[in-house]
């Protein structure tokens, strides 16, 4: 089997400052060497690319993904049942291509309808879709009432679509074990109204026993669990009980931090679509000041969690109303420019932090001899200009598992 032998490249590893004039090696699905400065031993048949001065990253990861949303909330509901499944599942098989087409070689959803995500990542596997590993979600599981759940009784609607009722801890087990059977891998709870919800963020939407219930259920069958969790006391709980992941996490502060990495749980602060939700649509319906101040709390608690050794990652809610899939990139160049994270440690967030969120961080997130060879070359300097993840076209070679789903490289040597 041939291999492509990268020259005089600037690596970003997905951990470190950059390393220029590095030499990497992928052989089959796997990166065979890293070196800097002297190039590997050459074979007859390597297929050997200059980088000249280009970066070689690892593929970034997407950590909250909603493959069928497609202007959600533009269309009056039912919430996720605005079209027949099938439709939605060609949404989602285009929004999964998108995110590969954009650098995202990884995604982990924050949960979809109708069970299509656990299609979608058979579809990928099976090569019928081109797409990124996926880790396919589950439902919004909560309580009879919750924030999504706000169709009118009388309407008597019984297809599950993105939603699935529970009350008590026993129908949470059962809920999660049904999930889980139905073909999901990571479990998504709304655990508090705010963040983008109707409902207010100091609801709590479930007893500590039934999201006790729910995180051992998961848990019990290897599955991820996650939840909307906006408001302190539930951030607290959601820890103490071992949620893996915490979507916005709005209202974190020191005391949250000691616990988050007590339990080793991941935060997706998510503050991309508020910020633009907020100069857009919210200003015209009245949201703005009051998003304006989650916003700015946000932007403070965010360094505070870094510093902290708080595990975050990227990800938000695009395909909401006026927050199309496409721009994911975009979030970094906030966390850089808005929230004064350092380019470096974003690039971490995309990569490494994503990477050990799916417990595969012995195989993906960094460019590291015997990891899967999911790489990118970058016609720019992500750590001068962060933005020149926004550009595709800047996107010269997409690598998948060792396979080049975009190569716009000029051909080059053999050796």
């Amino acid at each position: 089997m041939s291999r492509i032998v990268y020259t005089n490249a600037n690596l970003l590893d997905g951990e470190h400052p950059a390393k220029p004039e590095s030499t990497v090696v992928v052989e089959g699905n796997r990166i065979a060497s890293v070196e800097t400065g002297v190039p590997a031993a050459l074979r007859p048949d390597d297929r050997i690319v200059d980088l000249g001065g280009r970066t070689l990253m690892p593929g970034m990861i997407t950590c909250h993904f909603h493959s069928t949303y497609h202007e959600l909330g533009a269309v009056p509901g039912p919430f996720g049942l605005e079209h027949a499944p099938a439709y939605q599942a060609i949404q989602a098989a285009r929004n999964l291509e998108l995110a590969l087409r954009c650098g995202f070689t990884s995604a982990v959803s924050a949960g979809a309808t109708n069970d299509i995500d656990a299609s979608m990542k058979r579809a990928i596997e099976d090569g019928l879709v081109a797409g990124p590993r996926f880790i396919p979600g589950s439902r919004d599981v909560s309580t009879t009432g919750h924030c999504n759940d706000y169709l009118p009784w009388h309407w008597d609607m019984h297809a599950l679509g993105p939603i699935r009722r529970a009350d008590g801890p026993d129908e949470f087990r059962k809920a999660v074990r049904e999930e889980i059977k139905r073909g999901a891998e990571i479990i998504k709870l709304f655990v508090t109204g705010g963040h983008g919800v109707t409902a207010p963020k100091e609801r709590i939407e479930m007893t500590r026993d039934e999201l006790a219930a729910a995180v051992e259920a998961a848990h019990q069958r290897g599955a991820l669990i996650r939840g909307h969790i906006v408001n302190k006391p539930a951030i607290l709980m959601a820890a103490e009980l071992g949620i893996d992941i915490i979507d916005h996490c709005d209202e974190m502060d020191a005391e949250c931090y000691d616990k988050i990495l007590a339990a080793d749980t991941t935060v997706v602060p998510s503050v991309f679509f508020p910020k633009v939700f907020m100069e857009t649509i919210g200003a015209g319906l009245g949201f703005s000041e009051a998003m304006r101040a989650d916003l700015e709390r946000s932007y403070a608690a965010i360094p505070e969690a870094n510093a902290a050794g708080v595990r975050l990652v990227v990800g938000d809610d695009y395909g909401a109303m006026g927050f199309p899939h496409g721009q994911y990139a975009a979030e970094l160049e906030l966390y850089v420019r808005d929230v004064g994270i350092p380019a470096l440690e974003v690039l971490r967030w995309a990569t490494k932090n994503g990477a050990e969120l799916m417990h595969m961080g012995d195989q993906l997130g960094t460019v590291t001899t015997g990891k899967l060879a999911d790489l990118l070359v970058v016609d720019g300097d992500p750590l001068a200009d962060i933005g020149v993840l926004q550009d595709t076209d800047k996107l010269l070679q997409i690598m998948k598992d060792g396979t080049l789903v975009k190569d716009a490289l000029v051909e080059t040597n053999r050796g």
